[in-house]
């Protein structure tokens, strides 16, 4: 097969405006000749390396072509990809990684292996630095499945297979019984899986997620051009405050939300938005989805769990390396209570307060329904940083549902005097306007204004910076 024509190369041609792609490193082969590995074909060692544009950016892409050698890593295969990285940070541009793979070049053994953490090394160097993306076609098995771990955003063909071990290789499991390996289970119990499709799908995804972030840190939250309404009034908002992914599709300019690791934790929704021609990093609480044609599909309780507490805190860390400012939507009454769950949870817990604190970017926090007890201190609350706090006028906030607390103040008392004391609890210690009085909430506003608001906050909030922009952790 003539090496213009691989699936490697046409993929990067999809992926790339037509025509931008300068190949890299093209007439590079392999050194070995151990096992007669000099005597096989080696155009490119197995992985097509270069730089293009997306929509006039300039990003720098490595593609595993399964044509050559199976598409195995061996020592200048393995150097091919960490020189595009070197030459991706200097120019402070992402990477995209087309990975397709059968694993280990077995003829190079320990060359190969220590190419391979060569590439760990480096995805490690550029983290913070430049955005990562990686597609998956085919396989990508072993030691190479942490090559899309380590990256910041991931896509699987439907077709792929991730795994450390085979499913034939786990214990009381065969490929026929539970395919650990496959998109579906990957996507939904991995937790580096952003989505997934057919070839041109993830390529068109990737394209478009390219077009919401930034190049590199230093260029993050720098607005574009905005002709949506900044005002524009979002009437009928609070109908979706349980599907929030539509919820912040209606509050995006031109209605543009891109969801992120949307198979995994689905009661928490991450993703990028655009308000005022700037990208928003957001995370929210999630109790329901509807499908395309508007009806309830999923529901969840509206407690936290410890994926999705995972999720979270992984998201806002990436937004606060790269300057992207962030919006939570908080509806939450507590946490899954799961014997299963119990013993990761507080980790969980504190892993989220310790991104929301340590995030120097603006955060804003809009209480859309319950907010109780410390589950809504989490989610950005005043206590650990956020900036500027809205709550709904329909809202809720405070230690718990206000009949409950009364049940356990006046246990013995009459359902009469409960009642009463909870319509009292409500008042002086569950309304937003209560926690407005104190300086927890700096306004309350009308649901349908979340938007304009939203706009506002994180226009006032451009010139923020503090000690701590400096840091990368």
């Amino acid at each position: 097969m003539n090496s213009t024509d691989t699936l490697a190369r046409q993929r990067i041609c999809s992926l790339l405006d037509e025509k931008s792609f300068m190949e890299i490193g093209a007439l590079v082969t392999a050194r070995s000749t151990d096992f007669n590995l000099g005597a096989m074909e080696a155009p490119s060692d197995g992985v097509i390396t270069g730089y293009g544009l997306i929509e006039g950016s300039l990003v720098f892409v490595y593609s595993q072509d399964a044509s050559v050698l199976n598409g195995t890593i061996g020592e200048m295969h393995g150097k091919k990809i960490t020189a595009i990285y070197d030459m991706a940070m200097k120019m402070r541009a992402p990477v995209i990684g087309l990975l397709d793979c059968a694993g280990i070049r077995l003829q190079e053994s320990v060359d190969a292996l220590h190419a391979l953490g060569g590439i760990y090394a480096k995805q490690v160097e550029a983290s913070g630095i430049v955005p990562q993306i990686c597609g998956i076609f085919g396989t990508c098995g072993g030691g190479l499945s942490v090559v899309p771990a380590l990256s910041d955003f991931t896509y699987l063909e439907s077709d792929s297979s991730v795994f450390v071990n085979s499913p034939n290789a786990i214990p009381g499991n065969t490929k026929a019984k539970c395919d650990t390996s496959g998109a579906e289970y990957q996507s939904s119990h991995s937790g580096f899986v952003d989505g997934t499709g057919s070839s041109q799908e993830i390529l068109s995804q990737i394209r478009e997620l390219v077009c919401m972030l930034p190049e590199n840190r230093e260029s993050g939250g720098t607005p574009e051009n905005c002709g949506d309404d900044l005002n524009r009034a979002c009437i009928g908002l609070e109908a979706s405050r349980g599907d929030t992914g539509l919820m912040l599709r209606q509050i995006s300019d031109e209605s543009l939300f891109i969801e992120t690791k949307k198979d995994f934790a689905r009661e928490m929704v991450t993703g990028f938005l655009k308000l005022n021609g700037m990208t928003i990093g957001a995370v929210a609480n999630c109790t329901e989805r509807f499908d395309e044609e508007g009806n309830k599909a999923e529901q969840y309780e509206a407690a936290l769990t410890v994926r999705g507490l995972k999720k979270a805190a992984e998201f806002v860390k990436f937004c606060d390396d790269f300057r992207i400012p962030v919006l939570s939507l908080t509806n939450t009454e507590g946490y899954a209570a799961a014997s299963c769950s119990e013993k990761g949870l507080a980790k969980a817990m504190a892993g989220l307060v310790r991104a929301f604190s340590q995030a120097t970017v603006s955060k804003v926090n809009v209480l859309i329904g319950n907010a109780y007890g410390s589950a809504y201190v989490l989610m950005n609350s005043k206590a650990i940083g956020a900036d500027l706090v809205y709550a709904w006028d329909t809202g809720k906030i405070g230690m718990m549902d206000a009949k409950l607390a009364a049940k356990i103040m006046y246990e013995k008392e009459s359902a009469a005097v409960i009642e009463e004391k909870a319509k009292e609890y409500e008042a002086l210690q569950s309304s937003v306007l209560s926690a407005a009085r104190r300086g927890y909430v700096d306004l309350v506003i009308a649901p349908e204004d979340t938007r304009k608001y939203a706009v506002a906050a994180f226009e006032m909030l451009y010139t923020k910076r503090m000690e701590g922009d400096i840091r990368k952790r």
